[in-house]
């Protein structure tokens, strides 16, 4: 666990911070210290969010923003930067996806998830890596997914938009490197949330065959997610640089093909 007080006096941003894993990112990183401000589209959801973090005595600034927007994004950026003096970590959280037959995505469904998942979190990254290379440091987390290099059916449009940000992540992480900035990502597995259980598994059968796939057989905590990806935040990880972290329990890693013999049985050989 990090210690409290890790990221005193730092100013945090952090995309789709409204709901589900980025407010987790945004209430945890503020109860470690930091001063967060919170980007997304729907002003309610953060203002919840910010509301949990002042009443536990934490700073929050609300910043609604749409990140498909470049000019958007510069403006809330700069305005973070007035408001607080610096950006410290940037977390590119906000994601767009649905699970469709590649022949069935519309130029609409596709530009969708592309412009959100890859063209946000390159606005995002853009925008605060000119103020982190004018104060010397700096330290981007953008969320990805295992597929966007294994490969998983239904998703081409958010593998594609997933690979483009790694890409882009290790590119700047050896360009920006050499100024005291660290570009890393995160990829998650099957966390076990109320949103995934509704969406991801909603049968006991579904949940089953998720489970029966993941070498650790269970599902991934959101603490420990986000304590993971704060260890890359934190100054802990300053020679961690241009990594792709996968909390997933091994599922990327589980594709044999032979089942396993039961306990003591003998095979012939053949």
């Amino acid at each position: 666990m990090l210690a409290t007080g890790t990221f005193s006096n730092k100013t945090f941003f952090i995309t789709g911070a409204g709901t589900g894993i980025g407010k987790s990112f945004a209430i945890r990183a503020a109860a470690l210290g930091a001063t967060v401000a919170l980007g997304g589209r729907r002003e309610a959801a953060l203002s919840e969010t910010s509301a949990e973090i002042i009443d536990s005595g934490g700073r929050a600034l609300i910043c609604p923003v749409d990140i498909r927007n470049p000019e958007e994004v510069d403006a809330t950026i700069n305005d973070v930067v007035d408001k607080t003096g610096r950006i410290d970590v940037l977390i590119n959280n906000a994601a767009g996806n649905f699970v469709a037959r590649a022949e069935d995505i519309s130029s609409r469904g596709w530009n969708a998830v592309i412009n959100t998942v890859l063209n946000g979190t390159a606005y995002c990254t853009l925008a605060a890596g000119k103020h982190m290379l004018n104060q010397g440091s700096g330290k981007v987390l953008s969320i990805s997914a295992a597929y966007a290099w294994h490969g998983g059916p239904g998703t081409v449009h958010s593998a594609a938009a997933k690979a483009g940000v790694i890409a882009m992540s290790k590119t700047l992480a050896v360009e920006w490197g050499a100024r005291n900035i660290q570009i890393n990502c995160l990829c998650p597995g099957f966390v076990d949330t109320e949103q995934s259980r509704t969406a991801l598994w909603p049968t006991a059968e579904g949940q089953r065959r998720i489970l029966d796939s993941i070498p650790a057989g269970r599902f991934a905590t959101i603490e420990e997610t986000i304590e993971t990806g704060l260890f890359l935040c934190s100054p802990a990880a300053d020679y961690i640089n241009g990594e792709v972290l996968v909390i997933d329990g091994g599922q990327w890693l589980n594709k044999g093909v032979f089942v396993l013999p039961e306990p003591g049985h003998r095979y012939q050989k053949v």
